[in-house]
């Protein structure tokens, strides 16, 4: 084939707050904790863009997003004062939740529509084992895992993008960057790929205040995954 859509997972592909929150919730039930699970996953994901710019700006070599969840995890039980709570053990148990995310409901027949007019592929800033285990949870079939771990660095470096383009032997053109949000498709674009582009309103809960809308002419804009599938195919 030559073309390829390469996905953001985490808020585009599948719903972290939640996924996040239902492991919370169950851990903290069995310790008797009164922890909203919300905050708690919103806290965690917080931590997120700070981890990765240490090593976007070179200041921390490249470390899969696994351990940088992990070492996130450990600033989120002390910021909830809850972490005497949790030994090494659970620790890790918890921070395997990344790999046990539920798909949005477009999902899947998005991915199935989409599937004849291209490769797909995760282009994530998760680790490709993260990304493998979390396509197993969530059904998501893949042509290839790429992302951050093959570019040794993450997103929004344009590295990312390119070294995902060449993994199939494709040029940057040849691409689609599908995307909730706007900064991932702005850095796409920049480095010379097509957009796509369809809203997550809820990714960050009821009070979600960016990416409700699309904030430059993006190739593609659609409602969900199985809506763009339908435009790509009533253009190809």
């Amino acid at each position: 084939m030559d073309r390829a859509f390469i996905f953001d997972v985490f808020g585009t592909l599948v719903d972290w707050r939640q996924g996040i929150a239902d492991a919370a919730r169950e851990a903290f039930g069995c310790r008797g904790l009164s922890v909203d699970p919300y905050a708690f996953a919103d806290h965690w994901r917080a931590c997120y863009d700070p981890a990765m710019e240490r090593v976007r700006s070179g200041s921390r070599g490249y470390v899969p997003l696994d351990l940088l969840h992990r070492e996130n995890l450990d600033q989120t039980l002390t910021a909830m004062g809850i972490a005497d709570a949790f030994d090494e053990a659970a620790r890790n148990a918890l921070n395997r939740a990344w790999e046990c995310l539920p798909p949005w409901p477009d999902v899947h027949q998005g991915m199935d529509r989409l599937r004849p007019f291209g490769l797909l592929a995760p282009c994530s800033n998760a680790s490709i084992a993260l990304s493998a285990r979390l396509a197993r949870f969530a059904g998501l079939r893949w042509d290839a895992v790429l992302g951050a771990e093959i570019a040794q660095d993450y997103k929004p470096r344009p590295e990312v993008y390119l070294a995902a383009a060449r993994a199939f032997g494709l040029g940057p053109e040849q691409v689609v960057m599908v995307a909730a949000h706007n900064r991932d498709l702005a850095a796409a674009r920049a480095a010379g790929l097509g957009t796509a582009f369809f809203a997550r309103p809820t990714e960050y809960g009821p009070g979600q205040d960016r990416d409700l809308k699309p904030e430059e002419d993006w190739d593609l804009v659609a409602r969900d995954l199985a809506d763009l599938a339908g435009q790509v195919a009533r253009r190809s």
